[in-house]
């Protein structure tokens, strides 16, 4: 596959800008670069989702033109996008056969299919459950299954591993060698330059919509790409002077929560949660997607109404106080899911700064919204956040995936909140943004912010938090010191292996399982 010349243009900004790639039958390629360098928009004209303005795509030596994603697909082109395009109301089968009823129906061949796919590949799919119940994690494997069911020749995968850990990482690199084995070609779209070093066998370097380079893996490093990608070394989250106080900011009690799953049947997502959260402390939470992370931010945001426990933020009881009174009251909120949680994506940039804070300053004068100030103060936050955009009046989905988690993160820290509840704060961002949004919660923390940190980058967690618990099936089973642990062993405490390096939580028996139990389940 060869593209020559790519140029895109939107109004006021020149997204690609004659970029040359070339990509080999049966490889992996990675393509990097930092937010906004036109790394998405390029995928996007080559699934045919935009039509570059300039330029040519040639696929094993027949120049195409595709002026839509029916006709990638048909060239065996497809493409799993950082934000999924899924049906939320629909089933998992209902997603996977949407738009392609014709290859198997939706019948039992199809669910036949679709199983045997989601076998060989190691996927863990299962049909019949709606799409609104899953994780993030389980959300990527729909669509990772949903190409393949297609017969896609060529993958297109962006930032696939945002919200792996370590063993989910591996596992999914085992199945990109299994396919570049069996012929497969493989586009692979990351900001984590180790995980693209360790299973690419070309890199091309984006910079401001251009190409800049071309790299083999072996003959570089984590520090010399980053230098080619942004023109700075690789930050590190690594955090080990205390600011941590004595006094309580955040206080869980005896948490409990139960869900509906597909089927209706009730299933306890939290079970006797307890935790407690002191100014000028992290405290991270790990664990693999689905083990009630996303419940416990959802019941401290009042989002969801727990079955018992009791929520104390600075020593004021809000477990029955609305969302918006928990915002007024000082929780700062970077969500999992930023288009569902996060942003209006048809909204321009000022407006999106204003949600959630309507009615604090500078959005809000007395009971009156003030408009004039809230744009304003939206453009501080494009200039002190480096959010590329060509101005505020432009929507939120227009930027990239980590220019609006910038814009996100600006807003909230914008309100100097008692606690943030920061869940996955730098997923889909560049290094440098990376470094930013790491030196501002270090900067907030030093200040007295107490933080509620939920991340899939074990070394982000560990280096950011200054205590960490392991959640497992809704329990927090283990505590561990962030000094002394490494990602490794967190992400074997995560999965439910017994590790010796961990002791057991006030509210959990111990670390999970037992390895041969974990395997069992």
């Amino acid at each position: 596959m060869e593209l020559r010349g790519i140029t895109k243009r939107f109004p006021g900004v020149v997204a690609n800008h004659d970029i040359d790639i070339t990509v080999h039958r049966g490889t992996v390629h990675a393509l990097v670069g930092e937010n906004g360098a036109g790394k998405s928009t390029l995928m996007k004209i080559l699934y045919g989702m935009q039509k570059p303005d300039e330029g040519t795509i040639t696929i094993d030596g027949e120049q195409v033109s595709f002026h839509s994603p029916a006709d990638a697909i048909a060239r065996n082109i497809g493409m799993v996008h950082q934000h999924f395009m899924l049906a939320d109301n629909l089933t998992v089968l209902e997603n996977v056969v949407l738009g392609g009823e014709k290859l198997h129906g939706i019948s039992g061949r199809a669910r036949a299919e679709i199983i045997k796919i989601s076998e060989r590949y190691g996927l863990g799919v299962r049909p019949d459950v709606l799409v609104e119940d899953l994780g993030v994690a389980d959300r990527q494997r729909v669509e990772i299954l949903k190409v393949l069911y297609r017969g896609a020749r060529t993958l297109i995968l962006d930032e696939p591993t945002a919200v792996l850990v370590p063993q989910e990482v591996d596992a999914l690199f085992d199945n990109l060698r299994e396919l570049k084995a069996e012929g497969l070609t493989v586009i692979f779209i990351s900001h984590k330059l180790g995980e693209v070093l360790s299973v690419a066998d070309d890199i091309t370097v984006i910079r401001r919509g251009t190409t800049v380079g071309s790299v083999v893996p072996s003959e570089t490093t984590p520090k010399q790409l980053a230098e080619l990608m942004v023109g700075t070394e690789l930050p590190s989250p690594e955090t080990r002077e205390s600011t941590v106080t004595d006094v309580e900011m955040l206080k869980v009690e005896g948490l409990r929560l139960t869900s509906a799953d597909a089927e209706g049947v009730e299933r306890t997502v939290l079970d006797d949660v307890s935790l407690t959260i002191h100014k000028g402390e992290v405290l991270g939470i790990a664990g693999v997607e689905g083990n009630g992370q996303a419940e416990l931010v959802e019941a401290i945001m009042g989002m969801r109404d727990p079955d018992g426990g009791v929520i104390t933020l600075d020593g004021i009881d809000i477990s029955h106080l609305p969302t918006r009174t928990r915002r007024e009251d000082g929780i700062g909120y970077i969500p999992e899911d930023r288009h569902r949680h996060g942003l209006l994506l048809e909204a321009p940039l000022w407006e999106n700064r204003i949600l959630g804070h309507v009615t604090e300053k500078p959005n809000a004068k007395g009971r009156l919204l003030d408009l004039k100030a809230a744009r304003v103060d939206t453009e501080r936050i494009v200039r002190e956040y480096d959010v590329r955009t060509p101005g505020i009046e432009v929507t939120a989905a227009s930027l990239s995936g980590g220019n609006q988690q910038k814009l996100i993160v600006g807003r909230e820290m914008s309100h100097h909140p008692k606690l943030l509840i920061a869940a996955h704060p730098t997923r889909g961002v560049d290094v440098g943004a990376q470094a930013q949004i790491w030196d501002q919660i270090r900067e907030a923390r030093h200040e007295g912010l107490a933080v509620l940190l939920i991340s899939a980058d074990l070394d982000e967690l560990i280096g950011l938090s200054d205590t960490l618990r392991v959640m497992y099936r809704g329990r927090l089973v283990a505590d561990a010191d962030p000094a002394t642990i490494t990602p490794e062993e967190l992400g074997s405490a995560m999965t439910g292996a017994a590790t010796g390096h961990l002791a057991a939580s006030d509210n959990g028996s111990a670390a999970g399982p037992t390895s041969e139990e974990g395997e069992s389940e």
